[in-house]
């Protein structure tokens, strides 16, 4: 009888090692062509317009919206209104946006259409100079507040060159100048704001970024005292570009040991981490972000790499780690609607201090750019809270970088540790959920292999 148990016992441990494999090395999910990107990012364009830049028209008070660029110099808010095909702006590429009232009026002041939504509003032959042409659609229009992207906070919304503005103010009657405001708001909401159908596909977005990070954090990449982790950080950016995929940032990849003369868990974002040979019982973290279908992630996870005889962490190692996740659900459990990053940082670090942790939050908007528009929930600088772009409150339908760290002291190692945690979430007015879910147990080097018994 004792026989048969440990028989059945054995084979338990190696089903779930076989499982845990299997989920930490999953299938790549599929990568659209670049025509089938295309087509779905002209669709969400479409849509985008349909749905979310009336409300942040009106939210804003704004009517008419002006976008002015040119080639080598766009705006970041124009870049996300051109056709997909359209990689960048064509000599100087003019958007505007005008509320009737009843719908929205959207044209391209230029010599053809811009795309399926920005029609066709200048003949050079009847007027030759673009410049006066806007002039009479904005006359014929007689908008109340004229937006144009300039902003001392968010340099999304700062897209309005310097030339540009003076040129506005030139063509324009005294009546129109004074009616120029900041379209600050306005853009920071249509940048931050995600639809339903982006959601859907932000969800496999953030996926191939997580089986991206398992693979490289494994056997099939990372050979203990040989691989560095400079090989691993250019494995990554290989990987990135094998797939047809962006990369918006320099992955890295560090690691902090029981060596009581490695300074790893000191390292800030002023310096990157010098470079090191990946050994048996390191704790390895990556902070890796792509870019596909025009949206970003930014992720941090974490790996160990066992030590002979080990087929787990050391249980203060998996201890420390889930420190980390309780932050996450300190800081998540803080989000409500109408609350400015600042009051929801301050309240995270407030609970979690107070429940024995040491936490830093620099939690950060996504989506259109990594660091996106939108509440800044702390900086690694700033934990008292960030002037401004803290100040500015919580919409649903936002996407943010859950990032933060906890240190936390390890008597077998006799040294502080860091916990360094990111992953990508959507906040939907009431709640906080990861778009693919978050990283829950360390990844192992190797992975065990359950069929090599003793």
């Amino acid at each position: 009888m004792t026989l048969m148990i440990a028989v059945k016992n054995k084979t338990l441990v190696a089903l779930l090692l076989f499982l845990s494999a299997a989920r930490t090395l999953a299938q790549m999910p599929v990568i659209l062509s670049p025509q089938e990107q295309a087509k779905v990012q002209d669709e969400w364009l479409k849509n985008r317009v349909a749905t979310v830049l009336p409300e942040h028209m009106r939210r804003s008070g704004i009517d008419m919206w002006l976008l002015i660029g040119r080639e080598y110099n766009e705006d970041p808010v124009l870049k996300t209104m051109l056709p997909a095909t359209w990689l960048s702006a064509r000599r100087t590429t003019m958007l505007v946006i005008y509320d009737t009232g009843d719908t929205l009026e959207t044209l391209a002041c230029a010599r053809y259409n811009i795309g399926e939504v920005f029609r066709k509003a200048w003949d050079p032959e009847r007027q030759p100079d673009q410049w006066q042409r806007l002039r009479e659609i904005i006359e014929t229009r007689n908008p109340k507040r004229i937006g144009v992207n300039r902003s001392a906070h968010w340099g999304h919304a700062d897209g309005l060159s310097s030339f540009h503005y003076e040129q506005l103010r030139e063509v324009l009657p005294e009546k129109f100048r004074s009616r120029i405001v900041s379209a600050e708001a306005l853009a920071v909401g249509w940048l931050e704001t995600r639809t339903a159908a982006e959601l859907v596909v932000y969800e496999q977005i953030c996926r191939i970024a997580h089986t991206v990070i398992a693979e490289g954090f494994s056997e099939q990449v990372i050979q203990p005292g040989i691989t560095t982790t400079e090989d691993v950080v250019w494995w990554y950016r290989r990987r990135i570009e094998q797939l047809g995929l962006g990369a918006w940032f320099h992955p890295t990849v560090d690691v902090q040991r029981k060596d009581p003369t490695a300074t790893g868990e000191k390292r800030n974002f002023a310096n990157r981490p010098d470079q090191e040979v990946i050994m048996p019982g390191d704790l390895i973290h990556v902070d890796f972000g792509i870019s596909y279908l025009g949206l970003h992630t930014d992720t941090q996870e974490n790996a160990y790499v066992l030590q002979a005889g080990e087929t787990a962490p050391p249980a203060y190692i998996e201890a420390a780690y889930n420190k980390g996740l309780q932050l996450m659900d300190i800081l998540t459990g803080e989000f409500a609607t109408g609350r400015t990053g600042n009051e929801i940082l301050a309240s995270a670090l407030a609970k979690a201090k107070a429940e024995g942790l040491r936490p830093s939050i620099y939690t950060h908007p996504i989506g259109y750019h990594g660091h996106g528009a939108g509440p800044t929930i702390g900086l690694w600088d700033q934990q008292g809270g960030v002037p401004n772009n803290g100040d500015y409150p919580l919409y649903p339908n936002t996407c943010y970088a859950i990032e933060l760290n906890h240190t936390i002291f390890v008597p077998e190692w006799n040294k502080d540790i860091r916990i360094m945690l990111e992953e990508n979430a959507v906040f939907d007015g009431n709640t906080v959920r990861y778009i693919d879910g978050r990283q829950r147990e360390l990844f192992l080097i190797p992975r065990p292999v359950a069929t090599h018994g003793q």
